[in-house]
């Protein structure tokens, strides 16, 4: 069977298109891929256009050799916008997603209507924590086999839920290790620290009241885009949208109704 994908910024991009309306599109967190959102596809495509993609180096997308430029990510997202005729679109992202998303808003803010960051980091050197421990991270990770990285990754994020271990270790089946890598470093680059007032959409910013990975950055976050709400996710991790479908659809519904075509 034929996939969608399109050609795209010098990558293969995946994508699934379900629904008719206002376009809502989701990217999912760093070594995920587009299965991450298919229980808010299955509600909101009632409503809207939903697109899911897999970021390069991930799912069925794929990494061209060399360094990873984290200003490619946000220009792949718009490049998709391109190839499927979309003008502007809400955009929601979880994690690394979520990251991108801020990024495209104010790096192309007329192609962003309204924003849903769930658990989103806007900086990996937020506090003299993550100064200290991403060089860390960044070290160990190149000591361990991706199948370890995978089981611990796996076994932390589906406490909660752990219809996530599957999820999760599938979507590590789909990287490469080297990719995993050097996609990460990337990643760990990108930074929109004095950046965020330039987001002028609407934006609700959602985090789980478990998440110790991104937890501490949402307060901040909320204080410095104009046009923000915050709420927290009851009994959820870091992969909140998963954790608690109900309360992150009921939010994100809330949210949206404006948006309704």
């Amino acid at each position: 069977m034929m996939m969608p994908t399109c050609q795209v910024n010098g990558v293969t991009l995946y994508y699934e298109v379900k629904g008719e309306g206002k376009p809502l599109v989701f990217t999912h967190g760093h070594s995920l891929y587009h299965k991450q959102w298919e229980p808010q596809v299955e509600y909101f495509s009632q409503f809207f256009k939903t697109i899911v993609w897999d970021a390069r180096g991930h799912g069925h997308s794929t990494l061209p050799k060399g360094k990873v430029d984290p200003d490619d990510f946000s220009k792949d997202l718009v490049g998709l916008l391109d190839h499927l005729g979309i003008d502007s679109a809400i955009l929601c992202g979880l994690s690394f997603g979520g990251h991108v998303s801020i990024q495209t808003a104010f790096k192309y803010p007329e192609r962003v209507e309204g924003l849903i960051l769930i658990g989103a980091p806007y900086t990996n050197r937020f506090n003299f924590y993550e100064r200290f421990t991403t060089p860390i991270s960044k070290f160990s990770l190149r000591l361990m086999s991706l199948k370890m990285v995978a089981k611990m990754t796996a076994d932390m994020l589906s406490k909660i839920n752990p219809d996530n271990h599957k999820l999760i270790t599938d979507s590590f089946g789909l990287m490469t290790r080297d990719n995993f890598l050097r996609h990460w470093s990337g990643n760990l680059r990108m930074d929109s620290r004095g950046q965020l007032h330039k987001v002028k959409c609407p934006t609700l910013i959602l985090y789980g009241d478990n998440d110790v990975m991104v937890g501490r950055q949402q307060q901040s976050l909320a204080e410095q885009i104009p046009n923000s709400t915050l709420k927290v996710i009851s009994n959820a991790h870091h992969v909140t949208n998963l954790d608690n479908i109900h309360e992150v659809n009921e939010q994100m519904e809330s949210f949206l109704k404006p948006f309704r075509e």
